[in-house]
């Protein structure tokens, strides 16, 4: 029997990339309060969250540093726009303190709310780019199978999975899936190195095909999320990237997962040198606390622009004071609590160390991760010829049996995947690991 706030929930709440026939059978899941890695639901239950929210919580739930900055400045100044000439005081500092953190070409943010938002401004403002160069044709964007870039309109059309965009009647002409690098996916024999290069012989083909006068950016996480923690071979990001500068197509490095420190770096781009035009963020930016999305320009892109005057783009809340000054008091936690330092020399390689000592378990078919980010493919009894009889489905049984053995993680069709806050112990990572390994027992 559903509770009086999972009737109300039923009743009248639309939830986000849900079933909702199947969810209401058994009761929504209320989260009700947070602290450090862990949630506690409306039954009591401690959590462990493998999944940091929604890949985002970096710091951990509650913390003081940034509900005191968050109800400073709500105190103060709780709204004013970026319109009219006009800003707030957190708006500026965090645009400084972003292009201080950034790769060195990328010094400019125009401020949203979502790594939808920002994404979906990225691909206006490279058509106003092109318009003002005098290359109106320049229009068409690129980005790859297995892919997530949101869910506007023209974001779900470079979203590349079909669960996000078939339903609508996506994607939108001059949107353009090119493989991504999943090679256990593709199953057909190849190394993971000549998948990779396989992609980009494909993506250069589908370049020449649709003509590079035609091709205006490619959007690239540098690794895919929930397209199932995709990672890249070695070296296929940096022949992305030449291939890209080689027809004069920018590169959008979607960072919205891979920023503020989950790779062990504050931005991927940097770590990979991938010298990206725009860099699209969100997430980790504030851990969550509060909506706020970036997209990040080059000189030359903003120089461009520039030139243009009247820049008609933006949203109400763009700059909005109170995410910014939760950005900064995050972005301050990280940096002295030298969490990204923490990921790339400890909990990320005893995270990853924990994750790979799982293959050889029957019910794994494969590992994948980097640092504090991780996925695990799942088989039935019969072994991976059985999944086709029930393609997709084992992910979510899974996630539901980790449940409960007190932690969160995400099921994507027949994967699980995780990234727990920065701030996790080891202590905590293996209680992590522990529940997963009873979870693929049960499987």
């Amino acid at each position: 029997m559903l509770t009086p706030l999972q009737e109300m929930d039923r009743r009248h709440h639309l939830h986000p990339f849900t079933d909702h026939n199947a969810m209401h059978k058994s009761g929504t899941q209320v989260a009700v309060r947070g602290d450090g890695c862990y949630l506690i639901d409306q039954d009591n239950r401690r959590l462990l969250d493998g999944l940091a929210g929604l890949w985002c919580v970096n710091v951990g739930y509650s913390r003081k540093e940034i509900v005191d900055a968050v109800t400073a400045q709500m105190t103060q100044l709780p709204y004013y726009c970026s319109f009219f000439n006009t800003t707030t005081e957190p708006a500026i500092r965090l645009a400084a303190k972003l292009a201080e953190l950034a790769p060195q070409r990328v010094n400019h943010s125009i401020l949203c709310n979502s790594g939808s938002e920002a994404n979906d401004t990225a691909i206006k403002l490279i058509w106003a780019y092109n318009k003002i160069l005098d290359r109106p044709n320049k229009r068409k964007i690129l980005s790859r199978t297995f892919s997530y870039h949101g869910v506007t309109v023209a974001t779900t059309s470079m979203t590349g999975l079909p669960s996000c965009y078939l339903p609508f009647d996506l994607p939108l002409p001059g949107f353009i899936h090119v493989p991504g690098p999943y090679t256990y996916g593709a199953n057909n024999g190849m190394t993971h190195d000549q998948y990779g290069d396989w992609c980009i012989a494909e993506t250069e083909r589908i370049i020449q095909h649709e003509g590079a006068e035609t091709v205006a950016a490619m959007f690239v996480e540098p690794i895919q999320g929930a397209g199932g923690v995709i990672v890249p071979p070695d070296g296929y990001l940096t022949k992305l990237r030449a291939l890209l500068r080689k027809y004069d197509i920018l590169f959008v490095a979607d960072e919205v997962i891979s920023a503020f420190g989950r790779l062990g770096a504050w931005f991927a781009s940097d770590m990979w040198q991938l010298d990206p035009d725009i860099i699209t963020l969100a997430k980790g930016i504030t851990s969550g606390y509060l909506p706020l999305g970036a997209t990040m320009l080059s000189d030359q892109i903003v120089e461009t622009l520039n030139r243009g005057g009247y820049l008609a783009h933006g949203y109400t809340y763009s700059s909005h004071p109170t995410p910014c000054a939760a950005a900064l008091a995050n972005l301050k936690i990280i940096e002295d609590e030298r969490l990204v330092e923490r990921t790339r020399d400890d909990t990320g390689p005893y995270f990853q160390k924990k994750l790979r000592s799982l293959i050889g378990h029957p019910a794994v078919g494969e590992v994948r991760g980097y640092q504090m980010i991780g996925a695990i493919e799942l088989l039935p009894k019969g072994g991976r010829s059985e999944l086709a009889k029930s393609p997709n489905t084992l992910g979510v049984k899974a996630a539901g049996i980790a449940r409960e053995h007190g932690v969160i993680v995400r099921g994507i069709r027949d994967l699980i995947a995780m990234s727990p806050p920065l701030i996790a112990t080891h202590e905590e990572i293996d209680e992590l690991f522990v529940a997963i390994a009873k979870t693929l027992d049960q499987i």
